[in-house]
Order: structure tokens, then C-alpha cells, then sequence
């Protein structure tokens, strides 16, 4: 089955092949494989109800027994990953999904990306369409992509003849990625957030802080908010049992339209992580 939205709190996003994902998730990047079971069931004790990972954060076996432990029914809780770079191919892919599969101990995906493009390897296609090929014997039930730039995803569009669900890029409100939302608004591809708070480089931003203080919440909420109020899908992460609850606590507020401007401004398209053009790491040729 697939996830319950009427199951979760969090407002649902419908994507464009008709399946729902919260619009709030949480993500396990650099949570380490000892510590990722404790924090995932602080999450979903929480209240969380979606959970990101992806193989090369070697935390799949842990976000899985959390899940399994949780004693929540399989399908309210929708769950993410990512095939890496390295696995591109349409065969390899297949056994890397299989991997996957083996290591979170679950029958079924809500959500399978490509981890990066690697554009310059020329396999993002055929590892769609093995994504492809999953979906249709309904071992996933949505398929996207991450790190995809316009030109990634119109090459993809036009040689699967599909359009993924999701691009999962970096978002906050330094690096606002207008150019390439407005080409997955316009052709339905939902836009999902990692490093949403800018890995923390945010946090005592000037006018953040400042927009926190008049609603009187924390500049990590105010951040989440501006996000949710944008439509973006977003993945905050924290091992920190408080900040866990915090950053799910978003939704007894709103911003105001001078307030969502103000954050707006400080979009300067600085990177933290890396080029998506640019970036090959894990690829074998």
C-alpha cells in the first residue's frame, strides 16, 4: 500500500503520479550507523512520518529496525533512498536497489532517487529506466531524482519519456534555486530540500534571527517555516533529541508576506555542498 497521508500531521504534497509524501520529513545524512537507530525512533516518536537516507550514508540497516521496531504500520511511514553513483546502470542498478532493499528489511519504497548525475558518465538514463522497471512491478512507488540540474532533467524527460516526482536539491534560503523551481513547477516535479537550514551557517543570520524573534520562535523553525511556505518538500536533520521536536513544531505559525520577503533577500546562489555539474566522487568508469 502506499503511505497514508490522513495517517500524519504534516500537510501532504501530491506528486505528479498521483502518490502523497509529507511535506515534512526527516533525513539521516552524516548520522552514523550506531547512532542512527535511537534517532530515527526519537523522530518517529515525535511525530515524523517520513524518513530520507540513501546507501552511501551506510545507515539504511538502522533506519530500517527503527522502523520495524516502531510498531507504526508500514504504510504510515514513507520511506526514501538513494542509489549512488558508483551503481549507475540499468543492471547494477537493479542489484543495488536490491541491496537496499536487503538492508532496510522492507517490502516496498516509497521513494527511489538518483543520488547525483554524473552527467558526464551518460548513465542517469539507463538507471531510470531500471527505476523504471521497479515502479512497474511495484517493488517502488515513486521515482525521482536528486542534484538534477534543467539540462539533466530535460535530457531524462525526453529519453524516458517520464517525469520524475522529485528533484531533491540544496535549498535554504542562501542558495533559493528560483531558475530551476520554476522549471519543476512548470513541468510538475516536486521540489524537496537538503541541507534546508544551511547546515547550520543560518541559525545566526541577522535577519533570521530577527524574524524569530518577532514570532517568537527559533531561527531553525522560521527557516523550516519559510520553507513550507514555498511548497518545498523539506528533510531537516539533527541527532539532538530537542532540536528533533523543535524542528517538527512548525506549524502553530505563519509567516508574513514582508517577513517570507525579507528572507528572501538573502539568496546570494552560494553553495555549501558540491557542483552538480561538477561532482563525480564514487563514480567508476
Amino acid at each position: 500500500m502506499a503511505f497514508r497521508s490522513e495517517t500524519s500531521a504534516v500537510p501532504p504534497i501530491v506528486l505528479n503520479d498521483g502518490n502523497v509524501i509529507p511535506q515534512l520529513g526527516f533525513g539521516v545524512f552524516q548520522v552514523p550507523a550506531e547512532d542512527v537507530f535511537s534517532v530515527v525512533t526519537t523522530a518517529l516518536e515525535v511525530g515524523y512520518r517520513s524518513i530520507d537516507t540513501a546507501a552511501v550514508y551506510g545507515n539504511e540497516e538502522g533506519v530500517g529496525r527503527a522502523i520495524r521496531e516502531s510498531g507504526l504500520p508500514r504504510d504510515e511511514i514513507y520511506i526514501t533512498t538513494k542509489l549512488w553513483n558508483s551503481e549507475q546502470g540499468y543492471d547494477s542498478t537493479l542489484r543495488a536497489f536490491d541491496a537496499s532493499m536487503d538492508r532496510l528489511g522492507v517490502d516496498y519504497l516509497d521513494l527511489y532517487l538518483i543520488h547525483w548525475p554524473v552527467a558526464a558518465a551518460g548513465r542517469f538514463v539507463d538507471t531510470f529506466r531500471a527505476f523504471q522497471t521497479l515502479k512497474s512491478q511495484g517493488r517502488v512507488k515513486s521515482i525521482g531524482v536528486s542534484n538534477f540540474t534543467v539540462e539533466n532533467l530535460r535530457q531524462l524527460m525526453a529519453e524516458t519519456g517520464e517525469i520524475p516526482v522529485v528533484n531533491q536539491i540544496e535549498l535554504h534560503p542562501r542558495l533559493a534555486q528560483r531558475e530551476l523551481r520554476e522549471f519543476q513547477d512548470a513541468n510538475a516535479i516536486s521540489t524537496e530540500a537538503w541541507s534546508p537550514l544551511g547546515q547550520g551557517t543560518l541559525l545566526d543570520d541577522g535577519t533570521i534571527t530577527a524574524v524569530a524573534a518577532e514570532v517568537q520562535r527559533t531561527a531553525a523553525q522560521v527557516i523550516i517555516r519559510w520553507h513550507l511556505q514555498r511548497g518545498t518538500i523539506v528533510i531537516p536533520k539533527s541527532v539532538t533529541p530537542a532540536r528533533i521536536a523543535e524542528n517538527f513544531d512548525v506549524f502553530g505559525f505563519e509567516l508574513t508576506a514582508e517577513q517570507m520577503a525579507a528572507i528572501d533577500t538573502l539568496d546570494t546562489g552560494a553553495r555549501i555542498g558540491p557542483d552538480p555539474e561538477a561532482f563525480t566522487i564514487g563514480l567508476i568508469d
